[in-house]
């Protein structure tokens, strides 16, 4: 049976890479990962050379078993996302899923995640904090399940494009109000920036803004949390 490592990979500065990952990513027989071509620009920089295969949202499940069957053929083989860490909002959890049940080891390499390193700038967030990935890119779907979360009463966490990060807020102010908010855009890049503060107040400045860069991640409290 073959070792499939899931290694986090920085989700802007390269510095964030662990040693582990590394080490891990050096002694692979295969790495596993979205783009490519994204992948081995990483892979140079650290001067490794293994070879790397595809799989992705919109590989289907032949490919998956055809990867699966590959994999079965090799020692170590370790998957990667474009940023971040394997499985969290990411394709790579059907993979992880079909190597479990192919009787194969799965070991997480564990480091850099948008999800936790918001987290930790946040402040409180209370004894709960859920994940919900990308909402919806239509308004009222969006929209219907922020107001499911507000629901719930609990701090949550989503991701969010800069093309929509305005229209998003904007719902999330129509929805609660009153809801405080922290937002990591373009987190451990040149230009990383933290936002805090109601949610009308961060619509206001980003509204005011004629463009908006980088990939953000927002953290939503419903309620004050001491």
């Amino acid at each position: 049976m073959a070792e499939l490592y899931v290694v986090a990979t920085p989700i802007g500065n390269l510095d964030d890479m662990t040693l582990r990952g590394l080490r891990t990513l050096r002694d692979s027989d295969l790495v596993v990962c979205e783009d490519t071509r994204h992948t081995r620009k990483l892979l140079s920089h650290f001067d490794i050379h293994v070879p790397t295969a595809a799989f992705h949202a919109h590989s289907d499940a032949q490919a998956l078993a055809s990867l699966v069957s590959r994999i079965g053929d090799l020692e170590r083989v370790s998957l990667v996302t474009d940023a971040g860490t394997p499985g969290v909002s990411d394709p790579g959890a059907a993979l992880v899923e079909a190597c479990r049940r192919a009787g194969h080891a799965i070991v997480p390499v564990p480091g850099v995640s948008a999800l936790t390193a918001l987290v930790s700038v946040a402040g409180p967030v209370g004894r709960t904090v859920l994940f919900d990935g990308f909402l919806s890119p239509k308004s009222g779907k969006r929209k219907k399940r922020l107001s499911e979360l507000v629901a719930r009463g609990e701090s949550f966490v989503v991701y969010e494009s800069p093309h929509r990060i305005v229209k998003m807020m904007g719902d999330l102010a129509d929805v609660c109000p009153e809801a405080d908010v922290v937002i990591g855009r373009e987190m451990t890049k040149a230009f990383e920036e933290i936002v805090a503060g109601n949610v009308r107040d961060v619509l206001e400045l980003l509204s005011s803004r004629s463009q908006i860069k980088g990939e953000c991640a927002v953290l939503v409290r419903t309620a004050r949390i001491h």
